[in-house]
């Protein structure tokens, strides 16, 4: 007699050009990951609550920056019928104070922003970044013109003629060097890379199936 014949096993086929299947969902196969993190829609909600909720700082740093910022003393006097305001103290430099109080402020801001938006979303990403970003700008222009608004009369001539002649008064809250503004959104970005690069999370290495 003769022993029954056995189909030989099938190749096996290492070729680049093979096709794998996944794994059924939720078994735990070695050599597969999915990526984490959220959708992109979650992160453009997450963005936008992050731009308005940075932004309404500023309503902050316009009252503190009112506070705090120097005076500049004016003085108004009558000549010929016509009034004629100047500086009190030529030399003075509670105009560049001013400029730096709103630099110094906005640099605080940018630190305690960056540090906030960091612990409440350490997976970065950009558009937690864009948001950080541009709400530090908005805020930052928001405290500007409420600053302004809440400081001395900016209609210098009429607040000489109500406080009279030779009377010392304050110049209106005005933000001389423009790039001040840019202080908080800088300072915050800065600080939210660099608490990301350190102490943020880092991506899984890919693990490819093993050869046989």
């Amino acid at each position: 007699m003769t022993a029954p014949l056995t189909p030989p096993p099938p190749p096996h086929d290492d070729s680049p050009h093979q096709v794998r299947q996944a794994p059924p969902a939720g078994a735990p196969v070695a050599g597969w990951y999915e990526e984490d993190g959220p959708g992109m829609k979650t992160e453009v909600r997450e963005a936008v609550v992050i731009t308005v909720a940075v932004a309404l700082g500023g309503v902050l740093l316009g009252l503190l920056w009112s506070w705090l910022a120097p005076h500049v003393p004016l003085v108004g006097e009558e000549l010929d019928r016509s009034w004629v305001v100047y500086l009190k103290d030529t030399e003075g430099e509670q105009a560049i104070g001013v400029d730096g109080t709103f630099t110094l402020l906005g640099l605080a801001f940018g630190l305690v922003s960056g540090v906030v938006v960091f612990l409440l979303r350490r997976r970065g990403g950009v558009p937690a970044v864009v948001a950080l970003g541009l709400g530090g700008l908005l805020g930052s222009l928001l405290a500007w013109r409420l600053g302004v608004w809440l400081g001395p009369e900016s209609d210098v001539i009429a607040h000489a003629k109500a406080v009279g002649k030779g009377v010392t008064f304050s110049a209106p809250l005005k933000l001389g060097a423009k790039g001040a503004l840019l202080a908080w959104p800088l300072a915050g970005l800065l600080v939210h890379l660099g608490l990301t690069a350190l102490f943020g999370p880092r991506d899984p290495e890919p693990m490819y199936p093993e050869q046989p």
